[in-house]
């Protein structure tokens, strides 16, 4: 009786022997499950990318709709009668750019028979820019100085709309209602006058974009 039960345990001890080996020798083979990568994460804990908002050298002003298109013109020429030569070739190189720029010339564009004091205005109230060629005859023009102190009221902290341009005057004279704006010495002509430009430009191209970005159709720059 005793040695049947001997057998017996010593049969029970081999078959699990048998039966751990068998498990070891699995798990030695069995290939290991594959590392957690950033794929396999789910897809609804992906967020999407933020859009790409323009930057302003990449915004056209030329796009029908755009916010150039809000004003008559683009640029104001505030300028003494005396100075007219100047400006008119300045006029001419603006209006020939790629852009096209519209200017409000005074002699040209000023109605027949208005008042003065409301073409003014209305000169500076429909244009984006306003250059001020700041010269002798400028600043005895009580008119200049007039539509000075008025484009300085309508804007006077905007940045790039009023663009004074210092012409055959020392520092010393340069107005004090202005001192708190960088302006444009004219030393060489075409410096002067693509200097000029890309500062119009450039307010435009900003004035764009911030429409842009609270809702107005997209104005990139068309490849073309």
């Amino acid at each position: 009786m005793a040695g049947w039960f001997k057998a017996l345990l010593q049969k029970s001890r081999n078959t699990s022997s048998s039966t751990k080996c068998h498990l070891n020798n699995i798990s030695k083979h069995s290939p290991s499950p594959p590392p957690l990568s950033s794929s396999s994460t789910p897809t609804s804990n992906l967020t999407a990318s933020p859009k790409q908002v323009p930057s302003a050298s990449q915004v056209s002003v030329s796009i029908s709709g755009s916010a150039r298109w809000n004003k008559l013109y683009d640029v104001c020429i505030c300028h003494n009668e005396g100075d007219l030569g100047f400006v008119e070739e300045l006029v001419s190189y603006l209006e020939s750019q790629p852009e096209h720029f519209r200017c409000f010339l005074q002699p040209r564009d000023s109605a027949p028979g208005g008042a003065i004091v409301t073409e003014l205005c209305d000169a500076v109230q429909n244009s984006h820019c306003w250059v001020l060629l700041i010269t002798p005859n400028f600043l005895k023009d009580p008119w200049c100085r007039y539509q000075m102190h008025h484009a300085l009221t309508e804007a006077p902290m905007a940045n790039g709309r009023t663009i004074p341009v210092l012409k055959d005057m020392d520092r010393k004279d340069y107005p004090r209602e202005l001192r708190c704006l960088y302006y444009i010495s004219v030393t060489l002509q075409d410096t002067s006058f693509r200097q000029i430009r890309e500062t119009v430009l450039r307010y435009l191209q900003e004035l764009c974009q911030n429409k842009s970005r609270i809702g107005e159709p997209d104005i990139l720059q068309q490849k073309k």
